[in-house]
């Protein structure tokens, strides 16, 4: 599913999609937050929900590889590549 179809479904559609066929990428804590990193077709997703709790709070989508700095650190690749 491409940026503009998956950005037009309810939350939890989206939750229910990265978890059916997105490649999850890393995890990591901020501001009381536990973070996945999810990548689709042609572009990236961030699921955020607060430490201790599954509800999703909401799925920050972007296209743009840059904005994936912060997550540089959490992100392993394996080892064979």
């Amino acid at each position: 599913m491409k940026f503009a179809a998956f950005a037009q479904l309810p939350l939890g559609q989206q939750t229910e999609h990265l978890l059916r066929a997105g490649h999850h990428l890393a995890d990591r804590a901020e501001h009381g937050c536990r973070l996945q990193l999810y990548a689709l077709e042609d572009f990236y997703a961030e699921v955020w929900r607060l430490v201790g709790e599954e509800r999703v709070l909401f799925i920050n989508l972007f296209q743009k590889p840059a904005l994936l700095q912060a997550w540089l650190d959490s992100v392993r690749l394996p080892e064979e590549l």
